[in-house]
């Protein structure tokens, strides 16, 4: 097969972890500069690769707003890159990144790319424990209180009710995957299976935040040391995002590669990739128990690489919350007893998730083990909001025929509302039947209230929340699925609901 030399191919990766206890983390841009150096070095050690670099894509920081923060990089780095890209906040990030990159080499409009982002989350939150603030460099003179536009992603109704964090949202989602699946032990057996393999390998992996050997029953049991947070998620199956680690990958076209000199164990090729997104708001999508879009990008990535998902030896799927890993393997259709690994790196919870940029550590880790040479391809996803925005992407030893396919689009709709499937209302006085429902716990892990999502007539949705203990007790209880509800209007803005009698 005639090789096509703009194909991209990744030749140069670096990650480190700032462990609690070792040497102190750097400010993030510092971290990014020491990285991006690292992955220069390990792509050509003979070459002037920094001085070649034409796109530095910066994924976004989330423990400091620099004033410039690309810019700011490429002074220290002492380069004039043709491109500077920050990207948002989003776990999809990285992958966009390296997924842009590779489109402009296949336009022949770029050659070399250096994708870099690292966190200090962790020091900023010593900082912040300490009522101080960091001593690092550049800082925004106007940074923003938050990330994202929360009136752009949320409607009022979600406001009102609070299903904004990822920890809420997620485990609606695991509720709901659970209920359609006949409400019983399996998909919790399933949920248990995916949590201890990813503590597993978080156990093993040097660059891991954790290296706790727990059980899947201890991860998932409410302890004195791990609270519950919204059923059926307790504190240690959670993103864990208070880490200092960065990582960096340099992708260059086989061509440059070829120049270069690197050696063909040394390269790992982007075969394939796939963006896709789902209705921005859960309970306006028409399923919540699976992620059509989720599908639609991995079978992108898959259809680009020219492989099935049988060619695939090892994923890493995005393990924000076990929902996350589960909604991908009903996307791929993986069998429960598939023996290939989920994580190379042990996942969100356990190995750490710096933000946005968990996936520069899943691709750094996929480039290491193929370089290895004990497999020949690895699958990688990303997911950004609330199992909304999805990356897929194929990584491979050798390279194959280049699929062009039409521009993902931004990362980011200007107007998201409009794009649900169904109507989500407020206001709601009538009758209503449970499709998903979480117990949320207080910090002592009391609980606290329940957040449901409620099927109404006409095809119509609405959250509702409910302080009531017989609902409560049914929720705690997983005796709830398909359960009849009186819905009325609370206040602020929301809706309760009482159940009704069996």
């Amino acid at each position: 097969m005639t090789v096509d030399p703009r194909s991209p191919c990744l030749i140069g990766t670096a990650r480190t972890t700032w462990h609690p206890g070792g040497p102190s983390a750097p400010e993030p841009l510092a971290m990014w500069d020491q990285l991006v150096r690292a992955a220069a070095l390990d792509g050509s050690a003979r070459h002037d690769v920094l001085g070649q670099v034409d796109y530095l894509g910066l994924v976004h920081c989330q423990s400091w707003a620099y004033d410039h923060p690309v810019d700011r990089l490429a002074q220290r780095l002492g380069i004039t890159p043709a491109r500077g890209v920050e990207s948002i906040l989003a776990g999809t990030s990285p992958q966009r990144l390296l997924d842009e990159a590779a489109a402009s080499m296949l336009k022949g409009d770029t050659s070399v790319a250096m994708v870099v982002g690292g966190e200090a989350l962790a020091s900023r939150r010593r900082f912040d424990r300490n009522g101080e603030i960091p001593p690092w460099s550049h800082p925004h003179p106007d940074p923003p209180l938050l990330p994202i536009d929360l009136d752009e992603w949320h409607l009022p109704t979600e406001m009102a009710h609070g299903v904004l964090p990822a920890w809420l949202t997620f485990a609606l989602l695991e509720q709901a995957r659970w209920a359609a699946r006949g409400g019983h032990g399996g998909p919790r057996a399933e949920l248990g299976r995916v949590i201890g393999h990813l503590n597993e390998v978080a156990r093993t992996n040097p660059d891991a935040w954790f290296h706790h050997e727990r059980t899947a029953d201890e991860l998932m049991a409410p302890s004195a040391d791990n609270r519950m947070v919204a059923t059926p998620y307790t504190k240690h199956m959670t993103a864990f995002l208070d880490v200092d680690m960065a990582a960096a990958n340099l992708l260059v076209t086989k061509e440059v590669a070829d120049a270069w000199s690197v050696p063909d164990d040394r390269r790992v090729y982007l075969r394939g990739w796939g963006f896709a997104r789902d209705a921005v708001h859960i309970a306006g999508r028409d399923r919540l128990d699976s992620s059509p879009a989720m599908q639609i990008a991995t079978t992108q990535a898959l259809s680009g690489a020219g492989l099935d998902v049988d060619d695939i030896d090892v994923f890493d799927l995005y393990s924000c919350f076990g929902s996350a890993v589960q909604f991908a393997t009903d996307a791929l259709r993986l069998d429960a007893d598939d023996p290939r690994p989920l994580t190379l790196t042990g996942g969100l919870p356990y190995h750490g998730g710096p933000s946005s940029n968990y996936m520069g550590h899943a691709v750094s880790h996929v480039v290491s083990l193929l370089r290895g040479g004990s497999v020949e391809a690895a699958l990688c996803t990303g997911i950004g909001m609330h199992m909304t925005k999805h990356v897929a992407a194929v990584w491979a030893r050798s390279p194959g025929a280049i699929r062009t396919r039409a521009d993902d689009g931004a990362q980011q709709w200007r107007d998201p509302r409009g794009r649900d499937d169904r109507q989500v209302v407020d206001g709601i006085e009538g009758t209503g039947v449970l499709v998903a429902a979480t117990v949320v716990h207080d910090t002592t892990g009391e609980p606290d209230h329940v957040i449901a999502i409620c099927d109404l007539a006409d095809d119509a949705r609405c959250y509702a929340r409910s302080t009531d203990d017989d609902v409560m007790t049914a929720i705690s209880e997983n005796d709830w699925t398909q359960r009849a509800v009186a819905i009325e209007p609370g206040e602020q803005g929301t809706n309760t609901i009482r159940l009704h009698r069996r």
